[in-house]
Parts: structure tokens; C-alpha cells; sequence
């Protein structure tokens, strides 16, 4: 049968089977450490390209092993990337071969071989392969590659393989996937620079994109890609680093009358001493046996105003990493002539002011960036809108749109400030060699990398 047809959903199997693990809770925005095991897998498929012939074999995970995040259900649009699989009219269809034909060892069919090749081309036709360097040779040569993420992907996501809407397929293999790869030279990259014996610190990656754009989703994405290809990974969020509830009370007697620092969020809400100590532990995470705690953060806490989470709770985390997922709305900003800022809101000068300490406890950590860009920044609270909604249809506790209303407008004058700078110039200290920059549509879909 045609690659595609052979990477169906495995069969359920009793979870006393799966030991060890624990999950990351994104609607509580609890992380929690998790051990993956490899199962073996009931499926086994080979994938010949007219470049590539090397076997492969699928492994897969539990689907108890991640709990998807609450956003990720709707789109810009309202309608829903991850919907249920259901029958779309595939607009690339008809889109010229690109190389010679690729199939399945033992094709039995000539639609099935054109399934394949159908992929292929959908692949090619993706608005990052350019920025990548992925000629249509490249991902001939890597075509088994390409088909195991996707499926490693659809069992994440519990989604059919045979039957990927075009959403979902460009959500995959326009997006994450060509991320990963994009992620996988960059460690390539790091670890080229060091010798032989050396220990090698893990990469640090930064996700910068504002709210309810996909961030979350697409870090999760990844750290699960990392995981079941045997690399040691951890996500990391600046809401990780918010001050305790007694900081965050401190702060607002500190600035009274201003709204932008009333709750937690812009720059002066952030433990950055703590920032530094965490990221300079884990810089230093790089042999078997190196243990150390991640930080987390309760949001529920004090009635939603928050607090750092017992230590007792924290997720524990062992050596040697490869790579760090540092996620954050506000990751990378620079501090702009006061001026500036007070055009925008008058509120953000001490805001501003704060920004001048971040360089130093985040964004030095830093070495390759992720950076998603949007293309109006009231996209944030209908994005914003849509995952509380999800929430509160899923029985969990959300804001009402009123609520939501409130919450955005105290995170938009930071958007409008320095969302341009970091689009133009880049995040602060970054080398532009080391920066992806993905524009996204209002559904969230990438539209553009340069």
C-alpha cells in the first residue's frame, strides 16, 4: 500500500503498560515531567523514494503521555484546524510533479502511489521551504523523514492518517514540521561548535509570538517530535518566571494607577534574578545523571491573580538536554525611546523602563529564534476569545468576553510599541543567520517565512 495508507492509528492498549509519566496541563498551565517509553509498533511501513532507500520503522507513543491544549481546538476563523477528520477537496491536487515519481515498497495501486507523490508535491508547494533551503531534491531525499513525523504528528493529535484535512496537513506539513527540521539544524549548528569531549550545553530556542497565535501548540508540537526521535528536550515559559503573589502585590502599590501593571504580565511582573539562576541551571544540564526542578506557575491561585507553584510540584528534569523551548508573548522586546512608548500609552514608560533588565535574563540566553508574526494585533483577543470559549465548553473555568476584553487591552499597548522593532530588526541581541521569522494568517496558518 501507498506510505500514507500504512500509518493508520494504533489500536488502544491498556495504559498500566505506560509507566513513569506525567503530563503537561497547558488549561492550568501546569507543566509536569513525564519519562516516554517506546512501545513496539503494530504497524510497520517502508517508504522508497527515486532518492532514498532506507527502511524505517514507526514507533508510538500514548496519547495519555500529552494533554492538548485548550486553544488549539478553533481557528481564526471559528472553524477548527483539528476538527474531526472529514472529506476536503485537496486544492493541490493538481499541482505539477515536481521530481520523479515516489512510492511505497510494494505499491499495489496507481492512486496509491499518487497519494504519495500527491504529498509530496503539497509539501513543496509549503511557504517555508524556501527560507529552509528544502529544494524539491532535499525532501525527496528525506521523504521517510517527512512521513514519520507526520505520523508521529497524527497520533499527538489523534488524528486519522487517512483521512488529513488540507487545514491539517498544511498545519503539519507546512508548519511544524518544516519548524522541527529548521530546529534540528540549528542544534546541528550549536553542536558543531564544540570539540569532541566537550560538554555541550543545550541550545536554547526562543518562541516569541504573541498570544493565542499557536505558540503553545507549536512547542508542544515540538518537544513531542524531540521526545520520540530519543532527544532530551524541555519547554520553558516566561509566565514560568511571574513574580509570587506578594511580588505581584508589591508592584501594583509600587504603580498605583497603572493599569498595564496591575495584574501580571508586561515587563516588571517577571522574577528575573530567578530567570537568570534557572536558565544558567539548565545551560549546565549537559551529562547523565544532572538533575534539577523547573519552575511553574498556578494561574488559579488568589483567585486568578496567580502564584508560583509549590517546589514540591515542579516537574524534575535530567541530563544531558539538547535543546530548551522558551516560549513567551514579550520574548525578544527592546526598549524604545520614551517618547515612543508614551505616544502609544503614557502607562508604558515604567514599563519601558523595566524592559532594560530583560536583555540580560532572557533574551543573552537565547542563541535561535522562532519568531511569529501577525498581521494586526487585535487578532490577539478574538484568539484570545475563541480558547476561553473552548475552555468553558470543555467545563473548565474561563473568562466571560467581558473579561477578555480587559485582559487583552492591558497586554495591546505593548503589542503596538514593539511588535514593528522586532519584526524589523529582530529580537534583542539576536544574530539574523539564527532567526526564523513565520508570518501567520488569522487562522493561525503560516503565510510566509523570510
Amino acid at each position: 500500500m501507498a506510505a500514507l495508507n500504512l500509518l493508520s492509528p494504533p489500536p488502544r492498549t491498556s495504559s498500566s503498560i505506560y509507566k513513569n509519566h506525567d503530563c503537561y496541563n497547558y488549561n492550568s498551565n501546569y507543566y509536569y515531567n513525564y519519562n516516554v517509553q517506546f512501545l513496539p509498533c503494530s504497524h510497520h511501513f517502508r517508504i522508497v523514494s527515486s532518492l532514498s532507500r532506507k527502511p524505517i520503522s514507526c514507533g508510538f507513543l500514548s496519547s495519555k503521555v500529552y494533554l492538548m491544549p485548550a486553544h488549539f481546538s478553533k481557528s481564526g476563523s471559528g472553524s477548527s484546524w483539528t476538527q474531526e477528520n472529514s472529506v476536503h477537496q485537496d486544492s493541490t491536487s493538481s499541482t505539477k510533479q515536481i521530481c520523479g515519481p515516489l512510492h511505497s515498497a510494494r505499491p499495489t495501486a496507481p492512486a496509491e502511489v499518487a497519494s504519495v507523490q500527491d504529498l509530496f508535491n503539497f509539501i513543496c508547494s509549503g511557504p517555508l521551504v524556501n527560507k529552509l533551503g528544502l529544494t524539491s531534491d532535499k525532501i525527496a531525499e528525506s521523504i521517510d523523514k517527512w512521513l514519520t513525523y507526520g505520523s508521529n504528528l497524527c497520533r499527538l493529535f489523534q488524528f486519522n492518517d487517512l483521512k488529513l484535512t488540507v487545514p491539517q496537513k498544511a498545519r503539519f506539513y507546512h508548519y511544524y514540521i518544516p519548524v522541527f527540521i529548521w530546529c534540528e539544524n540549528q542544534i546541528s549548528k550549536h553542536r558543531s561548535q564544540f570539540k569532541d569531549g566537550e560538554d555541550v550545553p543545550p541550545l536554547v530556542i526562543g518562541f516569541s509570538a504573541p498570544q493565542g497565535c499557536g505558540k503553545t501548540t507549536l512547542v508542544f508540537a515540538l518537544d513531542y517530535l524531540f521526545k520520540v526521535t530519543h532527544r532530551k528536550s524541555v519547554t520553558l515559559s516566561i509566565d514560568d518566571f511571574y513574580l509570587t503573589a506578594e511580588g505581584q502585590a508589591k508592584l501594583r502599590e509600587e504603580n498605583p494607577g497603572n493599569a498595564l501593571l496591575e495584574f501580571r504580565g508586561n515587563a516588571g511582573s517577571h522574577d528575573l534574578p530567578f530567570s537568570i539562576e534557572t536558565l544558567t541551571a539548565l545551560s549546565k544540564l549537559t551529562e547523565e545523571g544532572m538533575k534539577m526542578k523547573l519552575p511553574r506557575y498556578d494561574k488559579s491561585a488568589f483567585q486568578g491573580r496567580g502564584d508560583r507553584a509549590d517546589p514540591s510540584t515542579w516537574p524534575e528534569i535530567e541530563g544531558p538536554l539538547t535543546v530548551v523551548l522558551f516560549e513567551g508573548w514579550m520574548l525578544g522586546f527592546k526598549p524604545l525611546p520614551v517618547d515612543v512608548v508614551k505616544a502609544v500609552d503614557p502607562q508604558l514608560e515604567t514599563v519601558n523602563k523595566n524592559l532594560e533588565a530583560y536583555h540580560d535574563a532572557w533574551d543573552k540566553f537565547i542563541t535561535a529564534w522562532v519568531v511569529i508574526k501577525i498581521q494586526d494585533p487585535s487578532c490577539v483577543y478574538q484568539w484570545r476569545l475563541q480558547a476561553e470559549i473552548a475552555m468553558r465548553e470543555a467545563g473548565k473555568p474561563g473568562m466571560t468576553n467581558d473579561e477578555v476584553k480587559d485582559f487583552v487591552s492591558r497586554y495591546l499597548p505593548a503589542y503596538k510599541a514593539y511588535l514593528p522593532t522586532l519584526y524589523a530588526e529582530g529580537p534583542s541581541g539576536s544574530n539574523p543567520e539564527d532567526v526564523l521569522l513565520i508570518e501567520i494568517d488569522q487562522e493561525r496558518n503560516p503565510i510566509l517565512g523570510n
